[in-house]
C-alpha cells in the first residue's frame, strides 16, 4: 500500500533531530554514570547456531580487526578448532597480522588473554571463554586497560 505525499513538504533530517536533543547517560546502581571519559576495554559476542553459521557471521569482524592500521597484533587465544588456517585464508583475514596461541601446561586460557593483553603487544585479544562471569570480565577489562588493547570474548553455543 502506497501513500501519496505531497511534493512541497520537506523531510526532517533524522541525524541532525537526534542530535539536537540532549543526551542523558545512564546511571548505575549507586547513581554514578555508566559511561566513562575512557574507551571501553571489553567487549563480548555471543553466536548461536551451527559452527559453520557462527564462523560465517564472525569472518567480516576478524577480517577488519586482522586490517587494522595498528602496528600490533590481532591476537586468537584458544580459537575452536574448526577456526585452522585455512578458515583464516579462506576469510580473507591477513594472516600476517595474527597470532594463534593456545594455553600451554598449568596455564589457562584466561591467564593466557590476560598476559596477552598486559604486554600491549596486541591491539585486540579475542578469548573464547565461557562461562564468563562479572569478575572474569573485569579482570580482562583491567589487563586490556594495562596493555592498552581491547579485549573481545566470542561466547559459541
Amino acid at each position: 500500500m502506497q501513500f501519496p505525499q505531497s511534493l512541497n513538504r520537506t523531510q526532517l533530517p533524522l541525524f541532525e533531530a537526534f542530535l539536537a536533543q540532549p543526551v542523558t547517560p545512564l546511571l548505575n546502581e549507586a547513581g554514578e554514570s555508566a559511561w566513562f571519559d575512557e574507551p571501553e576495554t571489553f567487549s563480548e559476542l555471543s553466536l548461536r547456531g551451527a559452527a559453520g553459521n557462527c564462523l560465517h557471521l564472525l569472518a567480516p569482524i576478524l577480517r577488519e580487526l586482522s586490517q587494522e592500521q595498528d602496528a600490533r597484533w590481532l591476537t586468537l587465544i584458544a580459537p575452536p578448532a574448526t577456526l585452522t588456517q585455512a578458515w583464516l585464508r579462506d576469510a580473507g583475514l591477513n594472516r600476517e597480522r595474527i597470532l594463534l596461541l593456545q594455553p600451554r601446561g598449568e596455564q589457562s586460557a584466561l591467564d593466557l588473554a590476560c598476559e596477552a593483553l598486559r604486554l600491549g603487544r596486541s591491539h585486540t585479544v579475542v578469548s573464547w571463554l565461557h562461562p564468563l562471569h562479572r569478575p572474569v570480565r573485569e579482570q580482562l577489562a583491567d589487563a586490556a586497560r594495562q596493555g592498552k588493547a581491547q579485549s573481545l570474548n566470542i561466547s559459541l553455543g
